[in-house]
């Protein structure tokens, strides 16, 4: 323990014994190193000794003149300070009692007798001496002066009213010193401010400057006083506002008992820890639950906070941990639900009704995670509604397009303000039910952005392995999402990363026949439209004709949309002539549909494109469906080179590029000139030229187009063809048989020329279009173009120029 002050024990004297200012003070002191404090001279003060040098230096002196030097050490943490370590301006004092403790330290009470120069030490051990120059202070009075010492004390003593510690008597003392110089050593005593400030104050032995130092001093430290007051004042307020609002809600309560009433927070508290009990949530859950319930019960409910933890307990109390609905396992019910609202889709229905009897025999089993992929309205969202129905769930629907946050999945923390639980917990929440069926709509339109990968957060929860212990953000404890079924819905597969697809099981749902359309059309959109258009008590009948040029003439799709679009259109032209005075039409014909449709929009190309050698029919598959299209070659004199457009793709280009050599090499065989390549230019194009195309399967296509153009054989009008194709000739499968099939019976072809390994594939193609269409398999270019090729050669006239109209001799 190191010499200190006694100011914070409150023990300081506040009279001034005698004036010392005639003591004589000796050439050389005993000089006593002092921490954390300035003693200044006429002033007394207390302090305590400790340390052994400096209990040697006061046993000394004590049986002498007893006037000492004190000098404050630099550096305060320093327990053994050398010479140097202490300030060369100190203050002589005079011993006026010493009281001994048990612990050996002695407690000083000293005065200030004057400052001192320590100059020179004489003696380190066991204390320090040094010769020391005693300093006087000359003042003359004037005005200024004067005016600065009133200052002073005005200052002071408003100082002093503001310290609860010293007493108002200081304020006469200040008023009664009549030395400048005593004034100020009286006034820096009392201030509680560091020990270089105090140190520079006993260094400024300019009256003057010492007068105008403290007056700046005594006025910041008023200022933070008064700070101070004005900030407890303040607290004092609020306290006392809380005490009495609290004396109030006590009264308050204290009546309410008395008059029967129930406390509305009480009351709050008991009503969730009922649903507690009854949300029969699992361990994590209640526990968690529980600690916010707690936490609820100290929090006042004037505080945000109290707003943020009985929103988490209410979303916790509401999710469906233990609800779930009875499964209906009566197959032959769910084959009809399935079959009314349906037509067809006979590979979807048979998985349901397998799920349905492994659940019948095993009541624990996982739900399947289905994939619904195909074209655009094809029922995809639909279907999952009748599944539902079937199976007897809740049905949950959550479009995942243009969703690029992952919080929409997993939820957001609770440290956000407005934070929410994520798509997946809203939706079960809203079901009611722990075990929906949960249709995750546009998974291939999912997004992804700086706040993350919603399809990286569906991994988790779209794995029967993983799933049962769901983490939402902001319930931030696990849910059993095993007992959801979950159907996903996607046009196409290649943008759903490959992670997510491995955890589905992908069901293709292809474009609809004509017959199927007629089916759907006769059992649900007409019926449908009649009545959303007010003409449900009119008997109005589509007949199978009408339906069939609306298909054919007024619609292009693998979906149903825009057929019911268009007999949504006939329904809205007959309210309005039956609106104004007309008579309903017992039947809409064929007829009839230029009156309500307007002209046709769509038709058969193929016959009359086809024509002419060098146009070859085609089949794509697209994102809607199947479609056809038409390889165009024409040939150029000039020099040899080939021109390819119509917005291709590297794979497709590079298919042509194959196709001409495969026809190069093949000249002898296909008749044509050896040298045709080295005299003229040839041109392929792909029209629409405006919509980009890629894909090996039209090789087939541009081999018979060229062979066609150069041999002179037209390519036969009711043929279409796919396939890949490689310089030897060898012909390979492609995929989307069903869909380019669909696409060839829509557009009138009558044959299509198909890969022999593509034969399987057969068994997807309605049994209508299979008993319509001639389907020929190949494995070689030239089977393809012995199919494809008329026998007749077209000639030119002698007179005609090159690229004249050509006309076909049989």
């Amino acid at each position: 323990m190191a010499e200190k002050s006694d100011k914070a024990k409150g023990e300081k004297r506040f009279d001034i014994e005698e004036d010392l200012s005639k003591v004589e003070v000796p050439n050389v002191l005993p000089v006593l190193p002092l921490r954390g404090i300035v003693i200044f001279p006429n002033q007394i003060h207390p302090f305590l000794v400790s340390r052994p040098a400096s209990l040697r230096l006061i046993e000394d002196v004590g049986q002498a003149s007893r006037v000492i030097g004190l000098s404050a050490q630099k550096n305060p943490e320093e327990e053994n300070p050398g010479s140097e370590g202490l300030f060369a301006r100190g203050t002589a004092v005079r011993i006026l009692k010493m009281l001994k403790y048990p612990d050996h330290s002695v407690r000083v009470l000293v005065q200030g007798i004057a400052r001192i120069d320590l100059l020179d030490f004489v003696q380190l051990d066991p204390y320090f001496r040094a010769q020391v120059r005693r300093l006087r202070e000359t003042v003359e009075s004037n005005k200024e002066l004067d005016a600065l010492q009133a200052h002073l004390v005005s200052q002071f003593s408003k100082f002093v009213s503001l310290v609860p510690y010293l007493p108002d008597e200081l304020q006469v003392m200040a008023m009664q010193v009549r030395e400048p110089a005593r004034l100020t050593d009286m006034v820096a005593s009392y201030l509680k401010i560091a020990v270089e400030e105090s140190q520079d104050l006993l260094s400024t032995n300019d009256v003057r400057a010492r007068l105008e130092k403290l007056i700046v001093i005594l006025g910041r430290e008023i200022e933070l006083l008064e700070l101070g007051h004005k900030i407890q004042s303040q607290v004092q307020t609020e306290l006392n506002k809380n005490q009495r609002e609290y004396y109030l809600r006590q009264q308050l309560k204290a009546i309410q008992k008395e008059l029967g009433e129930g406390d509305a927070r009480s009351s709050e508290i008991e009503d969730l820890e009922k649903k507690i009990e009854a949300a029969k949530m699992p361990e994590d859950a209640r526990k968690a639950a529980d600690k916010e319930l707690d936490r609820l019960k100290m929090i006042p409910p004037e505080s945000a906070e109290h707003t943020v933890v009985r929103t988490y307990l209410d979303w916790l109390v509401s999710v469906p941990w233990s609800v779930s609905t009875e499964d209906n396992l009566d197959i032959k019910h769910a084959r009809a639900v399935l079959d009314e609202d349906h037509f067809d889709l006979e590979k979807v229905k048979e998985r349901i009704l397998e799920f349905l009897a492994v659940r019948k025999l095993k009541s624990d089993t996982k739900g399947p995670i289905l994939c619904f992929v195909g074209p655009p309205g094809t029922g995809k969202t639909s279907l999952g509604r009748s599944i539902a129905r079937a199976l007897g769930r809740k049905f949950v629907r959550l479009s995942l397009g243009g969703i690029r946050d992952e919080a929409e999945i997993r939820g957001h923390r609770r440290t956000y303000i407005g934070s929410l639980p994520g798509r997946i917990i809203q939706g079960l929440r809203n079901a009611g039910s722990n075990n929906p069926l949960f249709i995750l709509d546009e998974v291939d339109k999912l997004g992804m952005d700086f706040r993350g990968d919603p399809a990286s957060a569906l991994l988790e929860v779209l794995d029967p392995e993983q799933n049962n212990a769901f983490v939402d953000h902001y319930l931030d404890v696990p849910f059993d999402l095993s007992k959801v079924l979950f159907l996903t819905t996607a046009n196409v597969l290649d943008p759903i990363p490959p992670a997510l697809r491995d955890r589905m099981e992908v069901l293709e749902l292809p474009g609809y026949t004509e017959e199927e359309k007629l089916q759907i059309a006769d059992r649900h959109l007409a019926p449908k439209q009649l009545f959303e258009n007010g003409l449900g008590d009119q008997k109005i009948e589509f007949t199978n004709e009408a339906v069939s040029e609306i298909i054919r003439s007024y619609t292009r799709e693998a979906g149903l949309r825009n057929l019911e679009r268009e007999i949504g259109r006939v329904c809205r032209k007959i309210a309005r002539s039956i609106t104004e005075g007309e008579t309903a039409p017992a039947q809409i014909t064929p007829d009839a549909l230029h009156r309500f449709l307007g002209p046709r929009k769509f038709f058969s190309e193929a016959a009359e494109r086809t024509q002419e050698p060098g146009v070859a029919t085609g089949l794509a598959w697209t994102p809607n469906g199947g479609d056809i299209l038409f390889i165009e070659s024409t040939r150029m004199s000039g020099q040899k080179g080939v021109t390819i457009t119509g917005s291709l793709g590297d794979v497709m280009k590079e298919s042509a590029q194959a196709a001409l050599s495969y026809v190069r090499s093949r000249t002898a065989q296909l008749g044509i000139a050896p040298d045709f390549f080295e005299k003229s230019a040839l041109h392929i194009h792909v029209p629409a030229g405006a919509i980009p195309k890629d894909g090996p399967s039209a090789g087939v296509t541009i081999a018979a187009s060229l062979a066609s153009l150069l041999s002179g054989r037209p390519v036969r009008s009711d043929v279409a063809m796919t396939g890949e194709i490689t310089l030897r000739g060898k012909v390979l499968p492609v995929g989307g048989v069903k869909e380019k099939v669909l696409a060839a019976r829509r557009a009138g072809i009558k044959t299509v020329i198909l890969p022999r390994r593509n034969e399987s594939d057969l068994e997807d193609i309605p049994e209508e279009a299979r008993k319509e269409m001639e389907f020929v398999f190949v494995d070689t270019v030239d089977e393809v173009l012995r199919h494809a090729l008329r026998d007749g050669v077209e000639k030119r006239p002698e007179s005609a120029p090159a690229g004249a109209e050509r006309t076909v001799l049989n």
